[in-house]
């Protein structure tokens, strides 16, 4: 199945009384998601880290959109303080949230570093802190029309396998391989979480996708600790990867289209899933086994101490 959605996406469906959570919104594919989510309609709340770079973004927004409804949020996912503070407010103000899209990542940090609560950071903050954040934000979501859950994984979980008796990657840390781990536990979350919806008949909608190769600000940031070896290697990346407005229309896609059924992942049509047209993609072996979904659930529960479904 090809779907057809042109550079700017703008047959994007009206988002009109919509509220949309981005993660992640102040740069990348996050920024341009929050950008169109706000350009059709939907009051959106940017949740980044930085607020004074969110703030100067959603200004930036405003600009090009009069009348846009954004607001800027702080969380940091690394934190699962900050993610239960974000939560406990963003509940009380929006007794009903029709999107969370769980974009914000991190990607080869180089020596291996961890959030505030101890876990490896990528992990932590890719997966576990949207586990988190999601499982809280959940009444919310099941109190609108048909609320979705977008999960951004990467065609790097492919490649990777979860190793349930070292998930903090502490024997013989690699900073690629803890990142495509965390990717595929985004992608099992996500998976699981269609799951356990299904099975409780919530209207929740639980779905996935992924840029492909796409150039945002965590491409530079993954090569800047390897010196004249990454420049080169950065620059080089510019003739194989997509822009950041491309790259998000999978993600914008699971968000927004209609006919979207929860367990579905969209990424590009090209070679590899690189690039190109939006397209329905499939999911690693492992990714898709309901054991590991199960088995990883129950391990991310333990570590954030949120409980649901």
């Amino acid at each position: 199945m090809i779907i057809r959605v042109p550079g700017r996406a703008p047959h994007i469906p009206g988002q009109q009384g919509r509220v949309a959570v981005v993660t992640g919104a102040n740069s990348g594919l996050g920024l341009v998601t929050a950008t169109e989510l706000a350009r059709h309609g939907a009051h959106v709340v940017m949740a980044v880290r930085d607020t004074a770079a969110g703030e100067r973004e959603a200004e930036t927004i405003r600009r090009s959109a009069p009348g846009a409804e954004i607001e800027v949020r702080q969380l940091d996912l690394a934190s699962l303080a900050s993610v239960y503070a974000f939560a406990k407010e963003l509940a009380a103000d929006f007794p009903a949230i029709d999107l969370l899209v769980n974009n914000a990542g991190v990607v080869l940090l180089g020596p291996a570093r961890t959030t505030s609560d101890g876990f490896e950071l990528q992990l932590g903050t890719n997966m576990l802190g949207h586990f988190a954040l999601t499982g809280l934000l959940l009444g919310n979501l099941g109190r609108a029309d048909a609320a979705r859950v977008v999960g951004l994984s990467s065609i790097t979980h492919k490649n990777a396998h979860l190793d349930f008796d070292d998930l903090m990657s502490r024997r013989d840390f690699s900073a690629s391989r803890a990142y495509g781990r965390s990717k595929l536990a985004t992608t099992v979350f996500g998976l699981e979480l269609d799951r356990r919806l299904r099975a409780a008949g919530s209207p929740v909608v639980s779905v996935l996708a992924h840029p492909g190769l796409s150039r945002s600000n965590l491409t530079p940031r993954a090569w800047e600790h390897r010196g004249r070896l990454g420049r080169i290697v950065a620059r080089a990346g510019l003739l194989v990867t997509q822009p950041a407005e491309r790259g998000a229309l999978p993600q914008l896609f699971a968000a927004t289209a209609p006919g979207v059924r929860g367990g579905q992942f969209f990424g590009p049509s090209g070679p590899w899933e690189t690039r190109g047209r939006v397209v329905e993609v499939h999911p690693s072996t492992e990714a898709a086994d309901p054991s590991v979904g199960r088995r990883l659930w129950t391990a991310a529960e333990t570590l954030t101490g949120v409980t649901y479904l």
